[in-house]
């Protein structure tokens, strides 16, 4: 390998994003934000790095086996590099805008960094964009962030946006209220993860209902009639109703969004205290972002949600170049600004026998300012 390869090789799960990509991908998350942004959402910026034990605390637990991790030379304390933005921008809800009125409402977009990537999701270091409502514990708080997460995604353009509902918290309050409780539990939560019906019959007099819930997953107002119909004890009720209250909010917002409801559904999860969601897009693979209720700072309410930027990407089709034209030396400002008005890129020509035609196409510029005017290039 030549020198010049080792100085561009890069460490696995790691790429420069080159010329058109990366200006494409800023004004996707530009739209995004932009979108947030109308509906009362304020940014906030928090730091790449910080303290390991206030990165991982609470909800950033979840993220402990994804983070890098180094030294602080001036501290001599753990710090860690974040893996996810959602637990910094709870930390900062919690502490420096504790004493600001709730909801609060705030966005964020930024890089972040894994020590591994996944099979779906090689990449370590990819941009996320999010929103987080802190401070409401209300059906309509949940709903909210849905359908602006989702509704992002169709002003982008995004085709066939779906959506996936899950609710982690159902089969635990489920499990405490039949008695379900040690092994026999750790049993029945992997066969449901696994949607494992015969494992099931494992639970007794539960099986009926554990299978019921299995086969109560698909379109949500299948789903949700299938769950109505169950006789559950009164706790694993009102998670059920409470689940039914967001589908009718998000159904009177986007009418059109296609929702789907798995009740069973806990992985990826984990930390989730209520109603989790993730995105999906027609004949895209891999998520496209992943939303929920969880508790800010470990006691607040709180439920947000965070779009994966290089899925959404992938989802959409880069849009046409502008036509690029190559001004001679000396071309007055006002006159280049003039044909930028009209919608054209200008490249400015540096010395003074550059304003040619094998100039211009050298600088990937298909047309050439002229004595005449701008002249395309053939």
């Amino acid at each position: 390998m030549t020198d010049y390869a080792n100085r561009a090789l890069l460490p696995g799960g790691l790429r420069d994003l080159l010329p058109p990509d990366a200006a494409f991908e800023a004004s996707v998350v530009s739209g995004v934000m932009t979108h947030f942004a109308a509906h009362g959402y304020e940014r906030v910026k928090p730091p790449l790095i910080e303290f390991e034990e206030s990165l991982l605390d609470g909800a950033g637990a979840a993220t402990s086996s994804h983070t890098f991790r180094v030294m602080d030379p001036l501290s001599q304390r753990m710090m860690g590099l974040r893996a996810d933005m959602t637990p910094q921008v709870a930390r900062i809800a919690t502490t420096r805008l504790a004493q600001e009125p709730r909801p609060l409402r705030l966005s964020y977009a930024g890089q972040v960094l894994r020590v591994k990537g996944t099979q779906l999701r090689p990449e370590r270091q990819f941009g996320q964009a999010g929103i987080e409502l802190i401070g409401s514990d209300s059906p309509a708080a949940d709903a909210e962030i849905l359908v602006l997460s989702a509704e992002s995604l169709m002003v982008l353009g995004v085709p066939g946006v779906s959506v996936d509902l899950a609710l982690p918290t159902l089969v635990p309050v489920l499990f405490a209220e039949l008695g379900i409780t040690g092994a026999l539990a750790e049993r029945m939560r992997a066969a449901l993860d696994h949607k494992d019906t015969a494992m099931v019959a494992d639970a007794g007099e539960a099986t009926p209902l554990l299978r019921a819930l299995i086969a109560a997953a698909g379109p949500a107002d299948r789903a949700i009639a299938a769950l109505k119909a169950l006789a559950l004890p009164p706790a694993a009720a009102q998670e059920r109703d409470r689940l039914s209250r967001v589908v009718d909010l998000v159904r009177a917002d986007l009418p059109g969004l296609a929702l789907t409801v798995d009740p069973v559904e806990n992985r990826g999860f984990e930390y989730h205290t209520g109603v989790g969601f993730t995105l999906f897009a027609r004949n895209i693979g891999a998520e496209l972002g992943r939303g929920g209720r969880y508790l800010a700072g470990g006691s607040e309410p709180a439920t947000g949600a965070t779009l994966f930027m290089d899925s959404v990407l992938s989802a959409l089709s880069r849009p046409k170049a502008k036509a690029r034209v190559l001004v001679p030396p000396g071309t007055p400002r006002a006159t280049a600004q003039a044909i930028r008005d009209r919608g054209f890129v200008t490249v400015a020509g540096l010395e003074p026998d550059s304003a040619s035609t094998a100039e211009a196409k050298r600088l990937g510029c298909g047309h050439l300012l002229g004595a005449d005017g701008i002249v395309e290039i053939h």
